[in-house]
Formats: C-alpha cells, sequence, structure tokens
C-alpha cells in the first residue's frame, strides 16, 4: 500500500496532559494512567472503547501492560518503541496506520517521566558512561557524554559557516518565553530579553543555559481513532494527514562530508510532504524539536522553510513569532513549557487546529507541522503532519 493511501485516514480526536513540574510526586505510571484518561475524556470515549496503547520511553517510563493494568483495559494492539526525541511522531503514525488498517479502533499514544526528580539524561543510558558502543567509544574518553556537547558542534559549525549569531539562537529562546508566558501550563512564563539571555550562564558553547531545553516531569497523551469516527466526536477533525521516519549520519565519525550543518531531518521533509501532498508553504504553525535553540534553526531549514543558513535572519525577521507567517512553538516548546519528549508538541499541534489555543492561537490555523530530534544523537528522526477537516 502507497503511504498516500493513508493519508487523512486517521485523526487526533482526544489530547490529555498533566500538569509539568520539576518534582511531581508521582511515579510515571501514575503520570501515564492520568495523561491517557484525560485524553480518553477529552475525545468524548468511554474507557473501554480504547483497544490500543503505544507509547516510547528511555527506560523512564511506564509500559503498555502496566498502563493497560492499572487501567483494567483490554488492549488487543499495542506499540513500544526504545527511544526518546526521536521517536513521538513516528509513534504517533504507527497508530494511525493500525487504525486504519482495523487493527484497532481507538489508540492511546503517551509518554510519561520523572525528567527532573527521577531519571535525569546524565543518570541514563543517553548521558552515562556505560556500554558506550559505536561513535561514544571515541567520545566518552574525552568527556562527551551529553546531547548538549554534540548539539553545540553542529551548533558552532553552522555560526562558523553561515554566519549565525549568539543573537540568533537567543532570540529563538526569548520568542517562545514569550509564547510561553500565554500558556498557563508552562513551567518557565516570566519574559526574558535578549539581555537575559547572554547573562545566563554557560553550559557548553555556544550554548547558554537558556540554549537549553527543561528537565521535566509530566505526562502527555493523544487519542488515534478513525478519521470517520472523529466526525462524529466533540471536536474539529484533526487529521493525520502524513508521517515519515528516517535514519541519516549516525553519529561524527560517520558524517560523510563532515558537513554537521544539515540534520536527517532534510532525509524525513520530502517523504513527508510527499505522502501528505503538501509543502512548506502550506505550514500555518510549527512544534519544532527544540531540545536546544540550535536545532530550531536547523530544522527550519532541512523542511524547506528557508535557504541552507538562513534561518538564524528568519527568526530575527519576527516571521516565527506569534504574528509572523510561520509561528514555531506557540505554547513555549521545551526551552519554556517543558520537556515531555514531543508528545506535548503533538498536543499543541492539535489545539492549535482545534482553534483552542487562547490567546497564542494562530489565526484560521489549518496545518501544523511536528517534527522529533533532527538526529544528531543517533541519526533518526521523524514528524508528522495534521491538518483541519
Amino acid at each position: 500500500m502507497s503511504p498516500r493511501a493513508l493519508r487523512d485516514r486517521a485523526a487526533i480526536a482526544g489530547i490529555g496532559c498533566t500538569e509539568l513540574s520539576k518534582a511531581s510526586g508521582q511515579t510515571p505510571l501514575r503520570l501515564a494512567v492520568r495523561a491517557v484518561l484525560l485524553a480518553v475524556e477529552d475525545a468524548g470515549l468511554d474507557l473501554a472503547e480504547v483497544d490500543g496503547l503505544a507509547c516510547h520511553h528511555a527506560n523512564d517510563s511506564a509500559q503498555p501492560f502496566q498502563v493497560a493494568e492499572a487501567l483494567g483495559m483490554s488492549v488487543s494492539w499495542f506499540h513500544e518503541e526504545a527511544g526518546g526525541g526521536s521517536k513521538a511522531p513516528v509513534v504517533v503514525g504507527s497508530a494511525a496506520a493500525a487504525v486504519a488498517g482495523g487493527l484497532a479502533r481507538n489508540v492511546v499514544v503517551y509518554r510519561a517521566l520523572n525528567g527532573r526528580s527521577g531519571m535525569r539524561m546524565g543518570n541514563s543510558g543517553t548521558g552515562g558512561r556505560r556500554g558506550a558502543m559505536g561513535d561514544s567509544a571515541y567520545q566518552v574518553p574525552y568527556g562527551m557524554v551529553a546531547p548538549a556537547q554534540a548539539y553545540a558542534m553542529a551548533a558552532r559549525q553552522h555560526m562558523v559557516r553561515y554566519g549565525t549569531t549568539e543573537e540568533h539562537l537567543g532570540t529563538v529562546a526569548v520568542q517562545q518565553r514569550r509564547n510561553a508566558g500565554l500558556n498557563d501550563n508552562a513551567l518557565m512564563r516570566a519574559p526574558i530579553t535578549m539581555d537575559d539571555y547572554l547573562a545566563s550562564r554557560w553550559v557548553v558553547e555556544p550554548f547558554r543555559l537558556l540554549d537549553c531545553c527543561l528537565e521535566t516531569d509530566g505526562a502527555c497523551a493523544v487519542l488515534v481513532t478513525s478519521a470517520e469516527q472523529a466526525r462524529d466526536l466533540r471536536h474539529p477533525v484533526t487529521a493525520i494527514s502524513g508521517w515519515a521516519a528516517a535514519i541519516g549520519d549516525n553519529g561524527f565519525s560517520a558524517t560523510r562530508d563532515g558537513d554537521l550543518t544539515s540534520s536527517s531531518a532534510a532525509l524525513v521533509a520530502p517523504r513527508l510532504w510527499a505522502m501528505a501532498g503538501l509543502g512548506p508553504d502550506d505550514v500555518d504553525v510549527a512544534q519544532l524539536y527544540d531540545a536546544f535553540t540550535y536545532s530550531v534553526l536547523v530544522q527550519l531549514e532541512d523542511y524547506g522553510f528557508c535557504a541552507k543558513g538562513d534561518a538564524g535572519h528568519l527568526v530575527a525577521s519576527g516571521a516565527t513569532a506569534l504574528g509572523g507567517h510561520l509561528p514555531v512553538n506557540t505554547h513555549g516548546g521545551f526551552l519554556s513549557e517543558g520537556y515531555v519528549h514531543g508528545i506535548n508538541h503533538i498536543a499543541e499541534a492539535v489545539r492549535q487546529l482545534r482553534g483552542t489555543a487562547g490567546a497564542r492561537q494562530v489565526p484560521d490555523c489549518r496545518v501544523a507541522l511536528s517534527t522529533a530530534q533532527p538526529g544528531y544523537l543517533t541519526g533518526m528522526s521523524s514528524a508528522v503532519l495534521l491538518s483541519r477537516s
């Protein structure tokens, strides 16, 4: 079956997010259960009508069998991905394919973690020193163990090659904090200025503290159903028009031409546009994976919203701010709302398409893009396009 045959066959009918915090005082299982129930309630369905569960995790979440047991569910389809930032859009796509293929009627995709009070990045396999293999076997002995270090190398090359500035990075942080000020669920709502950004402490050059996402406790879920059933539920239909994934260069030694200024997102983009029958000019709002400010810039380029090297100028022009022609991370993103590994980006895309985003609502929003991490850590990336029917 051609991927195009799956276009708009499934929809997101429910979203649910818990409070985001630095110390939830709850287990990931409790957080997951709460998010799942909120998504089902939002869709206007009964829990007994849900027959599918899907998630992704990095050894820090509740597994589908645990959620099903806790809720007394009978599940006939489930999907579980190991991994963090690369996975949310493709897991939603897998749920959409299951629904379109008749393998399940209603699937809840969730992500739950205590990313601040529990399994922090530096204490997990991602940032740890055990089991180093591939590129990490050559990086760990020199102290290169954190995602910020890998992204920083790419950001520095982009700055050297294209003239991208610290102020361009800072504009991303300032704009997203302004958006978070309009979001009651955001962890960081106090406005920041460029001076605040430049005064924040170094983490790894060229990244300052305000270039880096928030470690967060919380959970988020979306309910995927058929587009046909979604028409009979309580919200406007948010169709899943396309999704795509790719594995490109994995790490730095495998980068064939030494160019770190392009990412695996450049491989995802053409497949995504082709499946959806849409292009960059059709997108009204973009929720771009923002573990670091630089990832927003490289994705603006690799998804075709501007030429390579022009992303800094694009954000500086105000185009990606609320009121610009391509608002980005309207909820504040991982930098200011909180980091739930991508599902909260998808939930915000749904709000924008429904027209329920309140003061941060993008007028007449009809097409929304949500992306995964662009691939610097594993070579893996994915994205999903949603549209209002």
